[in-house]
């Protein structure tokens, strides 16, 4: 999903009240409210850290720098703070030049890989071997995004948001089937909620990130993780694998099915117009982000506190050579280090790493936020929060990223801007019926390594 968007990365926020509830508005709303220049920590030189703007996530960022400045006053680290946009081309920009931050937050991914080809951050494979009750305490399927030809060079930190099958309790009721547990129970509900006059899937397809985690995990279910790992590796025609072809096979075939709501191409995510398709019951399931629980919980009247919401991973494909277990998504959010900084600055942000981006005050924090952290170990806490439907939902996050053998990354986040851009364009083509698999994968081929 497009990096820029902070309610892609965070789904829950606390309501006036204190309660884990209403979701930040969809995709495409307006980011953090101010770029440039607030620092922490005192006098000139030494450790620096760019990061976003935006709350809650903004100010959890600034507690742990000010713990670890009270604790390090010798040696504190010196913080400014972008709005989204500002920070993409900033970050790109400084680092591009020899001059970026010591600590860089990041998404993983393709941007981490272009600083990797450039030699601009550490390989940290080592030092997390030093430090292997540190790497133990987070979710090992949050370390995809962080590794590049087998090497980490970034933390995964702060909250991870998995692509969740969404399904109206009532609706199914209604018809009186079952929620499916494999593709082919897709394909057979399919005709049956169409014959009742109700869709069988919501889908915001105009804002095409959304048709993109289908594809997610149709490539992983019937292919395993490998097929993406070598379109990201830069595998020349990686895109024909027999099994990318036989998941955009059966992706059409769900197409022509008559699979989503009616005019999907025209509904749009930020309008949050997909959600309320499937807790108004006109579509019986959706598939999206974790992110979304919050606004149905907010605007969908009783759907979420009666009870009336399900939730699941994606069912495997028969015959597929996935792992059911894993998942697509958001695995976290990541911190490398600068290869240009100094020694002593490069100590003091593994220092940083290490004592205050999972301690406990973090994950505390992240935890009243209504977010998941990357750690493991907070199963009591999650199932401790006030609403036993949050505390539910929250531990289905947990068990989902925790568990997952995989967890691939969003596909707009671990390519190139320019492969990237180019997979959204084809992918809506490939949605509208009027590109093949083949010419899909073809295309798609054309921009490896791009």
């Amino acid at each position: 999903m497009d990096p820029i968007t902070t309610s892609r990365r965070t789904f829950l926020r606390l309501t006036a009240g204190g309660a884990v509830a209403a979701g930040l508005a969809a995709c495409g709303t307006s980011g953090p409210q101010s770029s440039g220049g607030s620092s922490t920590g005192a006098g000139t030189g030494g450790a620096t850290y760019w990061f976003l703007t935006g709350q809650p996530q903004q100010a959890i960022r600034e507690a742990q720098v000010k713990r670890f400045n009270e604790a390090n006053s010798a040696t504190p680290i010196k913080t400014t703070q972008f709005q989204n946009d500002a920070y993409k081309q900033k970050i790109k920009t400084a680092i591009g030049a020899g001059q970026g931050p010591t600590l860089i937050w990041g998404w993983g991914g393709g941007g981490l890989k272009s600083y990797v080809d450039a030699n601009q951050v550490e390989d940290l494979t080592d030092w997390f071997g030093q430090n292997a009750e540190l790497k133990n305490q987070i979710f090992p399927s949050a370390f995809g995004a962080a590794t590049v030809n087998g090497k980490i060079y970034a933390m995964p930190v702060e909250t991870t948001t998995p692509i969740v099958l969404y399904w109206n309790k009532k609706v199914f009721d209604s018809v009186g089937v079952q929620p499916p547990q494999s593709w082919g129970d897709i394909m057979d509900l399919v005709p049956k909620f169409n014959e009742k006059g109700i869709a069988p899937f919501s889908l915001g397809g105009q804002s095409r990130w959304t048709n993109m985690m289908w594809l997610e995990f149709l490539f992983d279910r019937i292919g395993g993780e490998e097929v993406f790992q070598n379109i990201f590796d830069g595998k020349p025609n990686a895109w024909s694998d027999p099994s990318s072809l036989k998941a955009l096979e059966e992706m059409q075939k769900l197409i022509k099915a008559n699979g989503f709501i009616k005019g999907f191409s025209s509904i749009t995510a930020d309008s949050n117009a997909d959600q309320a398709l499937l807790y108004t019951g006109k579509a019986a399931m959706m598939l999206h982000g974790a992110w979304t629980y919050g606004g149905m919980k907010a605007d969908g009247g009783d759907f979420v506190t009666g009870g009336h919401l399900g939730y699941m991973n994606f069912p495997p494909v028969d015959g597929g050579k996935g792992d059911p277990s894993s998942t697509v998504g958001n695995p976290g959010q990541y911190l490398s280090i600068s290869s240009k900084a100094t020694e002593q600055e490069k100590e003091v942000a593994k220092k940083f790493l290490a004592t205050s981006t999972l301690d406990a005050a973090s994950v505390d924090a992240w935890i009243a936020s209504g977010s998941v952290p990357v750690v493991k170990g907070t199963e009591a806490k999650l199932k401790a929060v006030a609403d036993k439907n949050d505390a539910a939902w929250l531990s289905f996050v947990y068990d989902t990223s925790s568990k997952a053998k995989n967890f691939g990354q969003s596909w707009d986040q671990a390519l190139s801007p320019t492969a990237a851009e180019t997979l959204l364009d084809n992918i809506a083509k490939l949605f509208q019926l009027s590109i093949s698999p083949q010419q899909f994968a073809d295309n798609m081929n054309a921009v490896i390594g791009k």
